[in-house]
């Protein structure tokens, strides 16, 4: 029977020294799903996405992406995967285009040119395509790892904190693309501490603190003050 989970998780766990980063997550999420993940610092969000994207290995438990074990099959989830975190993965001394023609020879990609010159389009960098990406800010920057992880045409997109540093154009352009690859069935699970943009592009969301999963719900199901108060509570708490 085909695997009908896009990402599952079973009892996984992550520890660092004596603290648990993760503790027992069980996790099932669809093909063609949004699933925005909040929590406080500290509360296993960017462990989870790390080990999804094959960053890091598991202390215990399982984990698997398109139905396939990562502890086992590092290679085949990264080319069938998108990510985009505070690290923009980019060389400063490369331009643009240079840094997507290398991740685009890594992926093995075929029509390389033609899938460059789309994408810088897409995030608003073909006019500085040749410029070295040291000269360019923050938001500029994060434009481009956005198009370094379209690069390969990702089923699965993993974003941590995406937002974070974006100007307005960046945000809006980032916005943008969420909403096209959600409509186009692809699947997303994104990390924010912001309630406002996390409940408006995802369809489910699920609240993290000390490792675990407290809150799950569809978007549609969430009352706003609820979903806010529990979330506060566990900001708190992680005081």
């Amino acid at each position: 029977m085909e695997n009908r989970w896009a990402i599952e998780t079973k009892k996984l766990k992550r520890s660092f020294g004596h603290i648990d980063a993760l503790n027992e997550i069980n996790l099932k999420v669809p093909y063609g799903s949004f699933l925005t993940i909040f929590g406080p610092n500290g509360a296993g969000k960017t462990t989870l996405i790390k080990i999804l994207s094959t960053l890091i290995k598991t202390s215990s438990g399982n984990a698997f992406v398109n139905g396939i074990d990562v502890a086992e099959g590092g290679e085949k989830i990264r080319s069938k995967i998108g990510l985009i975190s505070h690290n923009t993965f980019s060389y400063n001394n490369l331009t643009p285009y240079e840094n997507l023609k290398f991740y685009g020879k890594l992926h093995g990609l075929s029509n390389l040119e033609t899938r460059i010159e789309e994408l810088l389009n897409e995030v608003d960098l073909s006019q500085r395509r040749r410029d070295p990406v040291r000269t360019f800010s923050r938001g500029m920057q994060q434009r481009l790892a956005i198009a370094r992880a379209m690069l390969n045409n990702p089923s699965i997109i993993f974003l941590d904190e995406p937002y974070t540093g974006l100007d307005q154009h960046a945000t809006k352009i980032l916005t943008g693309i969420l909403k096209k690859l959600h409509t186009a069935k692809n699947t997303i699970i994104m990390t924010t501490h912001n309630l406002k943009q996390g409940l408006e592009v995802s369809d489910q969301v699920i609240i993290m603190a000390f490792g675990k999963i407290v809150f799950q719900k569809p978007v549609p199901e969430i009352i706003s003050e609820e979903f806010e108060q529990i979330y506060f509570d566990c900001v708190e708490k992680r005081k």
